[in-house]
C-alpha cells in the first residue's frame, strides 16, 4: 500500500501567487505539487476541504482521485480555487507514481515521443506576476537585469532577438500590445497605437529576419475588433501564432470567426482549464495550437487527456509556463510524452535566478531544446535551503 499520511504546503511572501505541495505516503515518498495564483486560498482549500478526504487515500488510485477532486459541483470547473488545489495533488501523485517505478512520469504516461523538446522564451523578466501584480511596461521602464526581456522587447526588440539567437533560442514570445487595452478596456486599438505595437515585431524582422519564430500575447485584453485589427496586421510579420486574443477565451463563436477571418495562428489557452472547454474549442475549430498548463487544468491526469484532444484534432500542443519550477517541470514531461506537442514555453530570467532557489534540479537546455529528465517522478524536489528560509510559511495536515 501507498496511502497519504501527510499534506504539506509551503508559501514564501516574495512570492505571493506560488504555492508548493508535499504528499507523504505511508511507505516513505514525498510526492511535489505546485499551483499558481490565489495561493492563500489554495491553502485553505487543501487543508480543509481536500485533505479530510485525501489522507488514508491509497496514492495509486490517481484516476479515481483525480475523477473526485474534479467533481462537476459548484467551483470545480475552469481553473478556480478548487481546480487549482486538485491539479497541485494530481502532479504530486504522479510524482510519486515516477518515484515508486523509478521511472521519470513520461515514460510513466507510456513513453518519451520525441528525444528533446524546442523551448521558446518568453521575455517577460524577473518577477512577471509571480509578485501578486502584473507588470505592464513602456520602453522607458529601467531594466532590473541582463534578462529583463519585458523591457527589452519594448526597447530594442531587434537586439533582444539577437542576444536570445546567441545563447541557442529559435522562438520568442512578446505582448507589445498590452498597455494599449486599458484606455478602452481592449474595445479600440487606434491606428497610432496599432503602428506603435507592431514596430516590435518590425524590428525583430529588421535585425535576425526570419532566423527566430515569433509569437504574439494578447492576454485576453481585447475585443473581437480590436482583436481582428491586429491579427491581421501581424500577417505581414509571420508570426508563430497569437495567443489569447480575445477577452472570453471560451466563446466558441467568437473565436471561431476571428480565426475564419485572419491567416495568423490562435493559440488557446492555459486559462481554458479542463478538458470540456478544450473539446468545445475544437470542436468549433476555433483553435490552431491548444496550450494547457498542467497546474491550472486538473494536472496530468486531465492533462494527457486534453493532449489527446490535441491529438485526435491534428492540434500542436505547447505546455505553459510563467509561474514556477514545478509547473516547468511537469510541462517539460507532458512535452516529451504528448504525440502532437512541439514547445515547451520557459522564460530564462528565472531560469537564471530564483527558479533555482527553488528546487534541486531544471531542464537542461540545450541549443534551444530541452533534454529529457532522468531522474526518477518529477525530476526534481525543494531545495534544502528553501525549507530553511526563515520566511517559509508552512502548513500541515496528518
Amino acid at each position: 500500500m501507498s496511502n497519504i499520511r501527510c499534506l504539506r504546503t509551503y508559501r514564501v511572501p516574495d512570492r505571493p501567487s506560488l504555492i508548493w505541495l508535499e504528499l507523504e505516503t505511508n511507505d516513505g515518498l514525498i510526492g511535489l505539487g505546485e499551483t499558481f495564483r490565489g495561493a492563500v486560498s489554495v491553502e485553505t482549500c487543501l487543508h480543509e476541504e481536500l485533505a479530510p478526504w485525501l489522507l488514508g487515500r491509497d496514492a495509486r488510485q490517481i484516476e479515481g482521485i483525480s475523477r473526485h477532486l474534479l467533481s462537476p459541483y459548484v467551483g470545480y470547473n475552469s481553473s478556480g480555487v478548487e481546480v487549482r488545489a486538485a491539479s497541485a495533488v494530481d502532479i504530486a501523485l504522479w510524482d510519486l507514481a515516477g518515484q515508486r517505478q523509478g521511472i521519470p512520469i513520461h515514460e510513466a504516461l507510456g513513453g518519451a515521443a520525441r528525444a528533446s523538446v524546442p523551448v521558446y522564451n518568453t521575455c517577460a523578466g524577473y518577477s512577471f506576476n509571480t509578485s501578486g501584480k502584473r507588470r505592464d511596461i513602456g520602453a522607458d521602464d529601467a531594466s532590473q537585469g541582463p534578462y529583463d526581456d519585458q523591457v527589452a522587447f519594448m526597447r530594442d526588440a531587434g537586439a533582444l532577438a539577437r542576444s536570445l539567437l546567441d545563447e541557442g533560442y529559435k522562438a520568442m514570445k512578446i505582448w507589445p500590445f498590452d498597455i494599449y487595452a486599458p484606455a478602452s478596456q481592449g474595445q479600440l486599438i487606434s491606428l497610432p497605437d496599432l503602428e506603435k505595437g507592431l514596430e516590435p515585431f518590425r524590428k525583430i524582422r529588421d535585425a535576425v529576419g526570419n532566423r527566430i519564430e515569433v509569437m504574439c500575447e494578447l492576454h485576453s485584453l481585447f475585443g473581437n475588433h480590436s482583436a481582428l485589427r491586429i491579427c491581421q496586421a501581424l500577417e505581414e510579420y509571420q508570426v508563430f501564432w497569437v495567443e489569447d486574443p480575445l477577452c472570453k477565451m471560451d466563446d466558441a463563436a467568437s473565436l471561431s470567426d476571428l480565426r475564419r477571418r485572419t491567416r495568423v495562428q490562435i493559440c488557446g489557452s492555459e486559462t481554458l482549464g479542463g478538458l470540456r472547454p478544450f473539446r468545445d474549442l475544437l470542436a468549433a475549430d476555433a483553435l490552431d495550437v491548444v496550450m494547457l498548463d498542467l497546474a491550472w487544468c486538473g494536472g496530468f491526469t486531465e492533462g494527457r487527456k486534453i493532449a489527446a484532444l490535441a491529438q485526435a484534432y491534428n492540434r500542436p500542443l505547447a505546455p505553459h509556463d510563467c509561474t514556477g519550477p514545478v509547473t516547468l517541470m511537469a510541462g517539460l514531461q507532458m512535452a516529451l510524452h504528448a504525440p502532437t506537442a512541439i514547445y515547451q514555453e520557459v522564460v530564462r530570467a528565472t531560469l537564471a535566478t530564483w527558479y533555482r532557489d527553488i528546487v534541486t534540479d531544471l531542464p537542461v537546455i540545450q541549443a534551444g531544446m530541452a533534454l529529457p529528465t532522468t531522474k526518477s517522478g518529477l525530476g526534481t524536489r525543494l531545495a534544502d535551503s528553501f525549507k530553511q528560509r526563515a520566511d517559509l510559511v508552512v502548513r500541515e495536515t496528518r
